[in-house]
């Protein structure tokens, strides 16, 4: 069954085929929604057991921590009323060993992080990504290596579509 630290080990795997056969190329993670907690544990697990950065890290509809972020979607909102959602559903994360704790890994990072999100994004809220860019910012130390691009509510990207904004290759370079 998946672990968060199964996930942590799977992109380390894929980093290490990566970079035997990339050359001088660069190599960035990029997380998506729960993907976000898995970039920020295997960039942070890298630079601290390895003493290796990822060239860069990309967050894309990211929370601070997955408690947090099961607190906020929106169909946690009918069950929140009830009697025991603390223990059935939020303990029970913690139970798995399901933490994704991306506000405490951002603040050991040191590789340049970029964090995206839509206005419209209504499974996790534009509020949790600019939480999380504001722990970066304030523990990193080299502060124009954290950069916070939110994408306009017109432009209807919701939670799904920021890779297919045409201007987000400019905006990543």
């Amino acid at each position: 069954h998946p672990t968060e630290s199964g996930f942590t080990t799977d992109v380390l795997a894929l980093y290490d085929w990566a970079k035997a056969r990339s050359g001088n190329s660069s190599i960035l993670f990029w997380g998506h929604s729960l993907g976000t907690g898995i970039a920020t544990n295997a960039a942070r697990k890298l630079q601290e057991e390895r003493g290796v950065q990822v060239d860069a890290v990309v967050l894309e509809s990211s929370y601070t921590n997955i408690r947090e972020a099961a607190t906020h979607v929106p169909i946690s909102t009918l069950y929140r009323q009830f009697p025991g959602f603390e223990y059935l559903i939020l303990d029970s994360l913690a139970r798995a060993d399901m933490f994704f704790r991306s506000d405490e890994n951002v603040k050991v990072l040191a590789c340049p992080l970029l964090i995206l999100h839509a206005e419209d994004d209504t499974v996790l809220p534009p509020h949790l990504g600019r939480e999380l860019f504001e722990m970066a910012r304030s523990a990193y130390k080299d502060k124009t290596k954290v950069k916070f691009i939110t994408f306009p509510e017109k432009l209807g990207l919701g939670h799904d579509y920021i890779s297919f904004n045409p201007e987000l290759p400019a905006l990543v370079k």
